[in-house]
């Protein structure tokens, strides 16, 4: 089958996707006014709630969502073929996941900005918000580990990309101050900043050459570095790193992306990767875990996370959450499709294919998914004409560029997080920025470094797909509830909701056993407690939603 055809296909999906049903969830659904009052605007304070113009929005949004995992599940998921993987990532995009981030997004703007964890003791009742809570700092505090371990990977395998990441840091600090401050327009400065980091890019290796210091760092030196940098910029006002950053690497992702679709055209690859693959040596079985392996690029709980967690503060006017919610998760399912052919096309031959898929034990691995995927992407760029080592080292600058805003909003979110537990239960140290965002960071640290080389966090990695997968579940039901006491159409959040609920507790089931199986006690402890923290919230919330009377009023808005 010819890759190119396949990305042609799924892109008229993702545009028909936002033209009509985008459309449609808007007005028919949702009903936004432009007129509507909205946080940034309600509550500014200069640090989290800033109005911010759509493109600069859209590129925090995008960039923060788009991290490692939509990468990772797709490079894995297509041991059981391309087709499916392709599918689950198209359909699931266009009718499950920008229904949920845009949904989150929409729900958090119209109570304040707060956090759908925060939400849910509104929507449903004061014992789900803190089982919701617990649950969401749990799986940041994973992510956050996890994030800086593969970051730390990436530098040690690629130097040359050391360079471009940490110009981007001190260019994106002038940026914000040129724009916040002195009022100058974000586009331009942003293209020569861009350009700059281009620049960087070819240089790095040499960079790396000169200062041998760079490259003999090792992954556990940058899990320190790369963390205590998370703290600074949890804590630092949105404009100042957080903004311009994110928009920068928005510029960098759509490069990649037009550059992976072109360089697709002019070689025109065939996959080599079987369509279906059913029963790959020591696999699980692909229904339900298709659905669990393959969360990012399709559908996210960490989403709703960062929509109401930093997003929702920033908008400008309600209707822009169309463009920023539905349509930047079509371009992380953009990047998903990519991933997938890139993993299924970017090789030779299928003898070549199956020494990565051999087995389930072959297939996993996040640094060597990354690595795979760096690789394929860069034989599409280099029919282009574009060297192949300066392929692959711009595609890991683009890998690392979307892990560290992922773990940039991370530790912003958990932050929040800790905030809101802290005003919840009256312990007011937790309720400042600064105690918040150390306590948040400080505990990603620790299960980081509970293993030699920053893997601790890859201990707990395995709970992260069906967590994240449960969270999603959770928020489209809360959304659900909400949208029934407005007396608005429920059935384009509630049938996603069970689909996805239903799919990923049955997947936990199944994890639960192999855990037990392998005595993986902490694992199978933990995961247990994460299903029934679920289940009980997802009781609490079917019950809630069955006596739900259209009209019922909320409580007002707040900070």
């Amino acid at each position: 089958m010819n890759a190119a055809v396949l990305a042609a296909i799924a892109f008229v999906g993702f545009g028909l996707g936002y033209r009509y049903y985008s459309r449609f969830l808007a007005d028919r659904v949702f009903g936004l006014r432009p007129d509507e009052k909205v946080p940034s605007r309600e509550f500014e304070d200069g640090v989290d709630f800033v109005p911010t113009p759509i493109g600069i929005l859209w590129g925090h949004h995008y960039t923060s969502i788009a991290g490692a995992a939509p990468i990772v599940g797709p490079a894995l998921a297509v041991i059981w073929g391309w087709l499916p993987a392709l599918v689950w990532v198209v359909v699931g995009t266009v009718m499950m996941g920008a229904v949920h981030d845009f949904s989150a997004l929409v729900l958090s703007a119209r109570h304040g900005g707060r956090s759908i964890g925060d939400i849910s003791g509104v929507v449903l009742n004061d014992r789900v918000r803190t089982l919701f809570l617990l649950i969401i700092s749990l799986l940041i505090w994973i992510v956050l580990a996890v994030f800086a371990f593969i970051i730390g990977t990436l530098f040690v395998a690629y130097p040359g990309s050391v360079l471009p990441i940490n110009v981007q840091i001190v260019v994106a600090l002038l940026l914000g101050w040129l724009v916040h401050r002195r009022g100058l327009p974000a586009l331009v400065p942003s293209l020569i900043a861009y350009v700059l980091l281009l620049g960087c890019v070819f240089y790095g290796e040499a960079f790396a050459s000169a200062f041998p210091v760079v490259a003999s760092l090792g992954v556990l030196q940058w899990v320190w570095i790369l963390l205590i940098y998370c703290f600074v910029a949890s804590v630092l006002p949105v404009w100042l790193l957080l903004q311009p950053r994110d928009y920068i690497n928005s510029h960098q992702l759509v490069t990649a992306l037009l550059l992976l679709s072109a360089g697709l055209l002019v070689l025109q690859p065939t996959v080599v990767a079987p369509a279906i693959n059913p029963t790959p040596e020591g696999a699980p079985s692909m229904l339900p875990f298709l659905f669990i392996t393959i969360a990012c690029g399709a559908i996210s709980g960490f989403h709703g996370l960062v929509s109401s967690g930093t997003t929702s503060k920033q908008l400008a006017r309600m209707t822009d959450a169309r463009p920023i919610g539905y349509g930047g998760m079509l371009g992380e399912g953009a990047l998903g499709m990519l991933a997938v052919l890139a993993t299924t096309a970017g090789f030779a031959t299928s003898e070549q294919w199956y020494v990565h898929y051999a087995s389930w034990g072959a297939a996993q691995g996040l640094s060597a998914k990354l690595a795979a995927f760096v690789q394929g992407s860069a034989t599409f760029i280099s029919s282009l004409g574009l060297p192949m080592h300066a392929a692959e080292t711009f595609m890991a600058v683009v890998v690392i560029a979307f892990a560290a805003t992922s773990l940039d909003t991370g530790a912003r979110i958990q932050r929040l997080v800790i905030g809101e537990l802290g005003e919840l239960y009256g312990i007011q140290p937790l309720t400042n920025r600064y105690v918040a965002s150390a306590t948040g960071v400080g505990l990603a640290l620790i299960l980081a470094l509970t293993q030699a080389g920053g893997k601790g966090g890859l201990v707990l990695w395995p709970l992260f797909g069906t967590t994240n997968q449960l969270l999603a579940g959770v928020t489209l039901l809360l959304v659900s509830v909400w949208l029934r006491r407005q007396g608005r159409p429920v059935v384009y959040t509630l049938v996603p909701m069970i689909f996805v609920a239903a799919a990923t507790l049955l997947g936990m089931v199944g994890e639960l056993r192999s855990y037990i199986e392998s005595g993986s006690w902490l694992l199978a402890a933990l995961g247990g407690l994460i299903v029934v923290c679920d289940v009980w919230v997802l009781l609490e919330g079917a019950r809630i939603f069955r006596d739900a009377v259209p009209g019922k009023p909320s409580e007002p808005a707040r900070a």
